[in-house]
């Protein structure tokens, strides 16, 4: 089982949505998610065509 990623979780309730620390603490991790999703968007792995793309724009000199 993975941990929770408190770290993370705290920078972005504290710091990206400047939550205070009473309200972040009052938060379930369910509601953190959603607030997460409603700011970074839900977004899944890249697909193989985005990754084609960003290789063509982004070439590593190969």
């Amino acid at each position: 089982m993975t941990p929770f990623p408190w770290e993370a979780a705290m920078r972005f309730g504290l710091g990206v949505l400047q939550l205070p620390p009473r309200d972040f603490w009052r938060m379930t991790p369910r509601e953190l998610a959603a607030a997460w999703g409603a700011v970074i968007g839900d977004r899944g792995p890249l697909g193989r065509d985005d990754l084609n793309g960003l290789m063509e724009r982004f070439p590593d000199g190969r």
